[in-house]
């Protein structure tokens, strides 16, 4: 993330191989475009893709952050799209197919001797659903962490992720999970994964609403029609932001206390944590 932003709300997917589809996004009201070379974009146009990440405009003010997601470790894409590193200006890298926190750090010593932000893609495999807890150990550089079910689903050999409800069968409900707690111990960005049908509003509005009271602060899009939906539910409410600077008040008032009064309910030491990241992703 840029130094001194709050983290991204919204995190938007576009095809790296489509300068027409690049430029829409960067217009959009995203706070961060995830330029992708992996999975949306075919072997045979992934050279294309770097060509045209080459030929993007440079920079304006209020433009969204510009992160790139890079093909897996170990890949023969993967080499080559270290090689063209180089020729880009991103503020990040999606890692995609991370299996662990030592996954992030390899990666960090492939760039050697600076390493951009990674935000790593945590469950993709079913290997990955075992080391979550290790990502407290992947170094400084990683800065965020999200999930994805649908190459899960592929990797397990699942014929659907939904239970019969139509909910999110247990598995994957598992792998939210963990990726949000992972962050967390972390001490890193939770971000949620695809609402993939974007022409549901409704559905990924209640879906978003969930994900941050859960404890997540942004959300994966893969359309721009889904990011004002996105940015709305990861943005605390005006009643929100005046009780966490309530919050914040009575502690700054009477520092040496463990639990206080505010607005007619005890709050303590949890709930100032709370407040002053609710005022952080207020800023934005």
């Amino acid at each position: 993330m840029s130094a001194g932003n709050p983290p991204p709300r919204s995190w938007l997917f576009v095809p790296a191989d489509s300068n027409k589809k690049m430029m829409k996004a960067l217009a959009s009201e995203a706070d961060a475009v995830i330029f992708d070379l992996e999975d949306s974009v075919a072997p045979s146009q992934k050279s294309l893709a770097r060509e045209l990440l080459g030929l993007l405009p440079e920079r304006r003010d209020g433009e969204p952050e510009r992160w790139l997601r890079i093909n897996p470790i170990g890949t023969d894409a993967h080499a080559d799209d270290l090689g063209a590193l180089d020729d880009f200006s991103f503020d990040g890298i999606v890692l995609p197919k991370c299996e662990s926190g030592d996954d992030v750090a390899d990666f960090c010593a492939e760039l050697a001797p600076t390493c951009l932000p990674v935000h790593a893609i945590v469950t993709e495999t079913a290997a990955s659903l075992f080391g979550l807890l290790s990502y407290r150990e992947a170094g400084s550089s990683l800065a965020a962490m999200s999930w994805g079910a649908e190459d899960l689903s592929a990797a397990l050999g699942a014929s659907s992720k939904y239970a019969a409800s139509g909910e999110l069968a247990f598995t994957y409900k598992l792998a939210r999970s963990l990726c949000l707690a992972g962050a967390v111990a972390a001490e890193v960005q939770p971000v949620d994964g695809v609402f993939a049908d974007f022409r549901d509003n409704e559905g990924l509005r209640a879906e978003a609403e969930t994900a941050a009271r859960e404890g997540f602060t942004g959300k994966l899009a893969i359309h721009p029609a889904q990011v004002p939906i996105i940015n709305a539910a990861f943005t605390p409410s005006d009643a929100d932001v005046a009780h966490a600077r309530a919050v914040v008040a009575a502690f700054q008032a009477q520092p040496d206390a463990g639990v206080l009064s505010v607005d007619g309910k005890m709050v303590d030491l949890p709930h100032l944590t709370q407040a002053r990241r609710v005022l952080e992703r207020a800023s934005r």
